[in-house]
């Protein structure tokens, strides 16, 4: 037998088994894949077991081909109204709730395998990077289950998008993360001990990889509204839409190709292509792109959940430990409350509207695991600990699907989160992040010009050296106003202070004060002059299908709510 580097080996000197194997006959090479040890009484059962293989998916299935679906889809239905006016709040839930839950589940889980070493439960080695590992990936939510009940029962939109956005961006670190510990290898014999240097290796490493995937998936999405918007595409809607599918679909490969994640890649391939993209697509495209990617997330999802089942009793490496399953259960409660709780309450400190103890309890109830923590579970079943981890992982989501995920109507009433409806208007005055207005602005008086249909000319927000490039830039519909502005799934946020909408030499003021506002607008070569009270002004804000918006205007505020 022969190793990749062609150094002749002994079998019974290797600790290890190789999962390829390279045997020379006679000059001629031959090449075997292990795939697993076979037990002396089972020897007799191969034929069984071929079966059983016969049903048994590869794992990299999963992760290259059912996920980005199911994670191109979260992005490309994110709902950026509510998402980016709870931004801070989410992105601290999303990155420091799931470091933390990582690090409090993976030294609860060393703990958990310490007594199972002493009370004679344990049968071979388990590492603690290997409990890191576990509580990276079981730190994955996916409340799958409480989000349709939430869009069904219209529920409040603020903790809909905490959640969702929380579960969205932490599929994308926890795999990251898990990468991240994999990759830590310190210097020396002992290859789990602590070591400083391979620590901050490991942490460039997850700065590297996750701004990389972000990278890669925003560049493609700007690509792609660039080439929607230059080209004559809208005229061929059918090559339309599977030009945008393969746009998407590459940015997966490329990520992969490129050393970076993919499926991260495509989250953020998936929110870029929603923000500029989709405003530059005609309206049969945009209809059979929600579809399309709205029934690949569909069937990818039920397939998984399907295949738990079926994995649940085909498996053949099953490690079924009692005590590590309830420690798991009690570590990712823990875990949970440790970084949900903790966090609501320094937010709190800087939130006008609060998350109220209800939404904390709802938050900490809602952490399902699902599709993602299953997949990460799935892909290494080679050793020991990962097959007794792949096992507790299956259990857990689902337990937590089935049971949790049946009790959140119940809970939702207990709680007392009553539904709100779509005419709720005073909430469009809830404050954003002071970081996100000023790339509010930015996005609005540039970025958007320049890749959509939509937006101030970019001769009136450029300076004027730049008038040239301005003109090439900026679409003709929004000079000649031949078109309304076509952002349907934009983000509408107003700031804590004043907004005034500039009108050529009028404006509209919403200060929050009584009084009258004026707005003048030039239509068809006239103008028109409308007078209203603050409260006909707020109820114009909360009504769909409407948008304020002239031409020459620095801020254009579309008021369509089905975001």
């Amino acid at each position: 037998a022969t190793s990749g580097r062609d150094k002749s080996l002994s079998c019974t000197q290797e600790d290890r088994a190789f999962s390829t194997l390279l045997v020379n006959v006679s000059g001629k090479f031959f090449e075997y894949t292990l795939k697993g040890e076979i037990s002396p009484g089972k020897v007799h059962s191969v034929e069984q077991s071929d079966m059983l293989r016969k049903v048994t998916f590869d794992p990299e299935v999963f992760f290259n081909i059912l996920l980005p679906p199911i994670i191109f889809h979260a992005g490309y239905s994110l709902k950026k109204r509510h998402f980016f006016r709870n931004l801070g709040s989410i992105l601290a839930y999303a990155f420091l709730g799931t470091a933390v839950s990582c690090f409090i589940i993976g030294n609860l889980m060393y703990g958990v395998v310490k007594l199972m070493k002493i009370v004679g439960q344990l049968s071979d080695k388990f590492y603690y990077t290997d409990c890191l590992f576990f509580g990276a990936i079981i730190s994955a939510t996916d409340p799958v289950t409480v989000l349709a009940i939430f869009n069904e029962l219209h529920a409040d939109v603020d903790l809909y998008a905490l959640l969702f956005g929380e579960s969205v961006l932490n599929d994308a670190v926890a795999i990251v993360l898990s990468s991240s510990i994999v990759a830590y290898q310190p210097a020396g014999l002992n290859t789990h001990a602590f070591d400083a240097a391979a620590f901050f290796k490991s942490v460039g490493i997850f700065l590297g990889i996750f701004s990389g995937s972000f990278t890669m998936g925003a560049v493609t999405g700007v690509v792609t509204a660039d080439v929607t918007k230059f080209t004559k595409l809208h005229c061929f809607p059918l090559l339309e839409t599977a030009l945008f599918f393969l746009m998407s679909w590459s940015t997966f490969l490329l990520a992969e190709a490129c050393g970076f994640t993919g499926v991260v890649a495509v989250l953020f391939c998936g929110i870029t292509q929603a923000h500029y993209t989709y405003n530059n697509l005609s309206v049969e495209s945009r209809s059979r792109t929600k579809q399309l990617f709205e029934v690949l997330h569909f069937l990818a999802e039920n397939f998984i959940f399907s295949y738990m089942g079926l994995a649940l009793f085909t498996f053949q490496k099953h490690v079924f430990s009692p005590v590590f399953i309830i420690g798991a259960f009690v570590a990712i409660f823990l875990g949970r409350a440790a970084h949900i709780y903790p966090l609501s309450f320094f937010l709190n400190l800087g939130r006008r509207h609060k998350i109220g103890w209800n939404f904390q309890h709802m938050m900490m109830f809602a952490g399902l695991r699902g599709a993602m923590a299953f997949a990460l579970a799935i892909r290494d079943t080679a050793s020991y600990a990962r097959q007794m981890m792949f096992t507790t992982t299956l259990l857990i989501v689902v337990f937590t699907v089935w049971i949790i995920g049946g009790g959140t109507t119940p809970m939702l009433s207990w709680l007392n989160i009553r539904s709100v409806d779509s005419a709720g208007g005073n909430r469009t005055k809830q404050e954003s992040a002071w970081l996100f207005r000023l790339w509010y602005s930015f996005d609005h008086n540039y970025l958007k010009p320049i890749l959509t249909h939509s937006g101030p000319p970019l001769t009136t927000t450029l300076p004027a050296w730049c008038g040239l490039l301005a003109r090439c830039l900026t679409s003709p519909q929004v000079y000649d106003n031949q078109e309304p502005l076509r952002e349907e799934d934009s983000d509408f946020i107003l700031t804590e202070g004043d907004l005034t909408l500039t009108y050529g030499d009028s404006t509209v003021t919403a200060n929050g004060s009584s009084g009258s506002h004026t707005a003048s607008t030039s239509l068809e070569g006239g103008r028109r002059t409308k007078s209203s009270s603050e409260e006909a002004l707020e109820r114009d804000l909360g009504m769909g299908g409407q948008k304020v918006s002239s031409r020459g205007t620095r801020l254009v505020f579309p008021l369509d709510d089905n975001a």
